[in-house]
C-alpha cells in the first residue's frame, strides 16, 4: 500500500457524542470515499444519538443507522484503531483533558454550536441541525482536500486549525495540540 493507498483513521470529539460529532462521522465516512475511516465518542456520552440528528443525516442522504454514543475511552485502549487525526467538535471537549492518543495523531478544535441546545419549535430545531451538519461538512471538505501525503507536519497543523475557524466556527482559539 503507498501513502497515497493509506486510509487515515479519524476520531470526532463532543462532550454527549449524540449529536455534532455523529453528524462529522458519517459526514466524513461518505465524503471520503474510502480513504477515511471516521469514529466518534464522548468525554460524557449521552448513551443514544439525539433523532434530529439522525433526521439530519437522511435528509441530507447520508447513512443514519450503526451509530451510538459511546465513551471516547474505547479508543484509548490497547487493541483500538490508532488514530491519525482528533477533532473536537465542541468548546466543552476542547477544554477537558483528553486520553492519550496511542500513535500521537494531529489534532485540532472544529467548534460548531450544539445544535441539541436549541428550543423552540420543531422548525427551528432542525433548522439548527442543518447549519451544524452543514458547517462541519465544509469543514470536512477542507479537510479531504488536504494534500495528506505530501503535507509536512507543522503546515498540517496550521491547516488543521485555519480549517476551525471557517464560518461557523464557536471559539476564536487556534486548536488543541
Amino acid at each position: 500500500m503507498t501513502d497515497t493507498d493509506r486510509i487515515y483513521h479519524v476520531l470526532f470529539l463532543c462532550t454527549g457524542n449524540s449529536a455534532r460529532s455523529i453528524l462529522a462521522e458519517a459526514i466524513l465516512n461518505t465524503e471520503g470515499k474510502g480513504r477515511f475511516h471516521a469514529y466518534s465518542a464522548g468525554s460524557h456520552p449521552k448513551g443514544e444519538v439525539h433523532p434530529l440528528a439522525l433526521e439530519t443525516l437522511k435528509a441530507l442522504g447520508y447513512p443514519a443507522d450503526g451509530f451510538s454514543s459511546k465513551s471516547w475511552d474505547v479508543f484509548a485502549v490497547p487493541g483500538a484503531p490508532q488514530m491519525d487525526f482528533v477533532f473536537t467538535v465542541c468548546d466543552n471537549t476542547a477544554g477537558e483533558a483528553c486520553p492519550v492518543w496511542p500513535g500521537q495523531p494531529m489534532t485540532a478544535h472544529w467548534g460548531v454550536e450544539d445544535p441539541a441546545a436549541v428550543a423552540g419549535e420543531a422548525y427551528i430545531r432542525a433548522q439548527a441541525f442543518s447549519q451544524a451538519a452543514r458547517y462541519l461538512k465544509n469543514r470536512i471538505m477542507a479537510f479531504i482536500n488536504l494534500p495528506l501525503a505530501s503535507i509536512d507536519r507543522l503546515a498540517l497543523q496550521r491547516q488543521l486549525r485555519a480549517i476551525g475557524t471557517m464560518e461557523g466556527a464557536t471559539s476564536s482559539r487556534p486548536g488543541i495540540a
